[in-house]
């Protein structure tokens, strides 16, 4: 694991995707993470069956998990006391749940005057459609996102959920923003995120067209004026090239085609023609691929310089040159299930982590956090793995 945010506390009470990634991309940089969950545990647990899905490893790695019933009274005690002396406290539910719980902003930060408050909800704490529940797809759909990346002729999602870990990703961000300034101030703050806003920033090149040049973006503008295609080739591959706005790659297109053809056809001789022909150098180019296998292909494009990758499933991307090379796949200590795991994408000073902790198991450390507490501790200490890590990272030994 990094250790930039070794010595952060971190209390997260999130479910299914939008907290638990906002708690997971700190945990990644080092921070100590106690997952508190009700009896039933994290709904993303039993996703599909059980209490330890895919999905909820994706999200939950790098963590300690302790049950905690919110309306037993030993049990809100504990989680005061964990709140007291942590430095982050996460959640995402829907708005007034968290005050219905004991958990709402201003009740924490009486508790603990420093404590950053990170409020993640679907639009925002108040408005018209404060009430109402919101998924990633509804976030997608919302917030213009949808309209520039879906197929208006075969509407359909595709892909996994963009708008609930695009929202965790902006929350962390928020959260380490003040974070910073705490250390000036000695203030905590309260940093909200809405997966609506989120989703609305990310999509912030169209606006920024929409409000530029008063027309409405469509999903097709992206890929004609990057000039990027999928293409099929003999061998039922796909591969994905992108021109930009270089003309040189234009240039190494035409020569890795071998068509003459096509380099004269006055259609295609500047970008903004290829811009306004974009479906007939589609459709040329697609004839010209389906000729040779990708292997060719691969050979040729990168020979001209030109910007390309195969479309890799999963199993290929793991098995790829480069993404060996940059150590991307790393073990999960101690697994429970799933032995490797994408590490996260930070390097510092050209380091980066070696592995990482598997996702817990419903109320795996809550044994030992509650014994750490009734001891007397204001937090309870890491566990002996997590302990071990953080020897490897600082160069000392336990007694």
């Amino acid at each position: 694991m990094n250790s930039v945010l070794s010595g952060i506390r971190i209390v997260e009470q999130g479910t299914f995707i939008t907290g638990p990634c906002t708690g997971m991309m700190l945990a990644d940089l080092g921070a100590d993470v106690i997952k508190v969950e009700s009896p039933s545990g994290d709904p993303y647990r039993s996703y599909q069956g059980g209490q330890f899905s895919p999905h909820f490893q994706a999200y939950n790695r790098n963590k300690r998990s302790i049950v905690l019933d919110m309306n037993a009274a030993g049990d809100r005690q504990m989680f005061d006391r964990l709140v007291a002396s942590a430095d982050i406290y996460i959640q995402n539910f829907r708005p007034g749940t968290a005050e219905r719980l004991g958990a709402g902003a201003q009740r924490l930060q009486q508790l603990n005057p420093q404590l950053i408050y990170c409020s993640i909800s679907g639009f925002g704490s108040s408005g018209p459609y404060v009430d109402r529940p919101s998924y990633d797809s509804v976030a997608q759909a919302l917030s213009g996102f949808l309209s520039v990346v879906v197929d208006p002729d075969r509407p359909r999602f595709l892909g996994p959920a963009l708008a609930d870990a695009i929202t965790g990703i902006y929350a962390a961000y928020g959260v380490l923003g003040a974070l910073f300034e705490r250390t000036r101030t000695q203030r905590g703050r309260l940093v909200e995120v809405s997966m609506l806003e989120a989703m609305a920033h990310f999509a912030v090149e169209p606006f920024a067209a929409f409000f530029a040049l008063n027309q409405i973006p469509k999903s097709s503008d992206r890929p004609r004026l990057a000039q990027a295609y999928i293409l099929r080739t003999a061998d039922d591959g796909l591969i994905a090239i992108h021109l930009s706005s270089l003309e040189k790659f234009w240039r190494g297109l035409t020569s890795a085609l071998e068509s003459a053809a096509l380099a004269a056809d006055e259609r295609f001789s500047t970008r903004q023609g290829r811009i306004e022909h974009f479906e007939a150098l589609g459709a040329e180019l697609d004839a010209l691929f389906c000729r040779h296998p990708m292997a060719h292909w691969a050979d040729r494009l990168n020979a001209n310089d030109v910007p390309f990758a195969p479309i890799n499933r999963i199993d290929q991307v793991v098995n790829d040159p480069q993404v060996k090379h940059l150590d991307l796949i790393v073990p999960v200590e101690s697994a429970h299930e799933g032995r490797h795991a994408v590490r996260p994408a930070v390097r510092f000073d050209s380091k980066h982590a070696e592995a990482v902790r598997t996702a817990p198991l419903l109320d795996e450390h809550g044994l030992a956090i509650r014994t750490a507490m009734n001891e007397g501790a204001d937090w309870p200490g890491a566990d002996p793995l997590q302990q071990t890590q953080s020897n490897k990272l600082t160069g000392s030994t336990s007694a």
